[in-house]
């Protein structure tokens, strides 16, 4: 990862969620275009709820019952990105976004909209592991969200609306997080999207916990309503300027039947060390430090970051999909096999321009694995290694 020409020997966040899908079936190829039948697959784009944003502010909030497909279906892709109140795309050098997360909940059937006034009502929906307390999302991505795939391969589907799952008197909801940062006209656009803390001029996090030294950036310095430093010399009147933008997403899915293999969901974290610690309980702290590169290996050409983490996947099965999520200066990921073994890669792809979806200087996909149906296998209670690899020269 990146540090920004400062005296900073830390670079801010950096993130690595490797999203794995898991079917318990192997399908033979020649039956990997039956699971739709007669069934047309649909699609559908909704909008968020308005995000406002003014130079250098960040946008942290959940939103509650929001627009989803209703009924028992088979989710294919759910893709997303900001756009302006014009529709147009909106490019990540004028509001960065950070991730964006989506996952079902139940919610009482009489309450309209429990907001965040009511969760102690709510249950989680999470997905199947591997982080006990975070990561419960069923999508999410950040910057490369524009070039990320997020199809589930026939005849596989991830199963949501089950009239059955919800506890008598719950229904199934869909919640959305949305982490946008405001980056027109601020300082160190670079460094505002990393949420290196001097640059927040923060004391204290969210929760109102005091941010110790040893912290340079990070989701405990930019959080909803904080500001990032800004140059007024460039700003002039666009200091005052609010505007509106929203996360347009588009889901696609079919109606469940017997014909479509469902998936599980797990989410590895680079960070958890509790395994190479010898303890038992999963510790996903979702980001990460990566030290400036030294002179000495500068001299030798080994400016590089390597993170790995082992965690434990409760029920094995054939792996159908897998992508990961890195920030700036990120290099890859990569999953392997308790013996070694390759399962999954993903490599990121950098933008080279200014519009929309090829922002130079930004992460604006990240490659996914498809391996062929019933080839790639993980077994139940698998350790399974999971690596992010980064670059650690300083950049501007």
């Amino acid at each position: 990862m990146s540090t920004y020409g400062n005296k900073t020997k830390m670079s801010p966040l950096l993130v690595l969620l490797v999203a794995l899908l898991l079917s318990a079936s192997a399908t033979p190829p020649s039956e990997a275009h039956s699971a739709r039948g007669h069934h047309a697959l649909k699609s559908k784009t909704f909008l968020s709820p308005a995000i406002l944003l003014r130079p250098g502010s960040v946008s942290n909030k959940y939103y509650f019952d929001i627009a989803f497909p209703r009924g028992h279906v088979a989710l294919k892709s759910f893709n997303g990105e900001v756009v302006d109140e014009r529709g147009v795309p909106v490019p990540l050098h004028e509001a960065y976004l950070h991730h964006w997360l989506v996952e079902p909940y139940y919610a009482p059937k009489d309450a309209a909209d429990e907001g965040n006034k009511n969760l102690s009502k709510i249950i989680p929906n999470r997905n199947s592991g591997v982080c006990r307390d975070t990561l419960r999302q069923y999508y999410g991505l950040g910057s490369e969200t524009r070039h990320t795939a997020t199809w589930v391969p026939d005849p596989y589907g991830v199963e949501a609306g089950d009239p059955a799952a919800p506890p008598e008197g719950y229904e199934e909801r869909w919640l959305l997080n949305v982490h946008a940062i405001d980056t027109r006209g601020v300082a160190d656009r670079l460094g505002c999207t990393e949420c290196r803390c001097d640059l927040y001029n923060v004391t204290v996090d969210e929760d109102g916990r005091r941010i110790g030294k040893g912290y340079a950036g990070g989701l405990r310095c930019c959080y909803d309503q904080t500001r990032c430093k800004a140059v007024k010399e460039r700003l002039g009147h666009v200091d005052v300027m609010t505007r509106k933008v929203f996360l347009r997403y588009t889901v696609t899915w079919l109606h469940w039947s017997s014909k479509v293999l469902p998936v599980e969901i797990y989410i590895f974290d680079a960070t958890d060390k509790a395994l190479l610690q010898g303890k038992s309980e999963p510790a996903c702290h979702v980001e990460y430090q990566v030290e400036e590169c030294s002179p000495e290996k500068r001299a030798k050409n080994d400016c590089f970051h390597v993170q790995m983490a082992k965690q434990v996947v409760p029920r094995g099965g054939n792996i159908v999909y897998a992508s990961g999520h890195q920030h700036a200066g990120g290099l890859g990921t990569s999953l392997h096999g308790e013996d070694g073994r390759l399962l999954c890669e993903s490599i990121p792809t950098y933008g080279e321009g200014q519009e929309a979806g090829n922002e130079a200087g930004h992460i604006v996909g990240m490659s996914t694995c498809y391996p062929k149906p019933g080839t790639v296998a993980v077994r139940d209670g698998e350790v399974l290694s999971v690596v992010s690899n980064y670059s650690s020269v300083t950049r501007a």
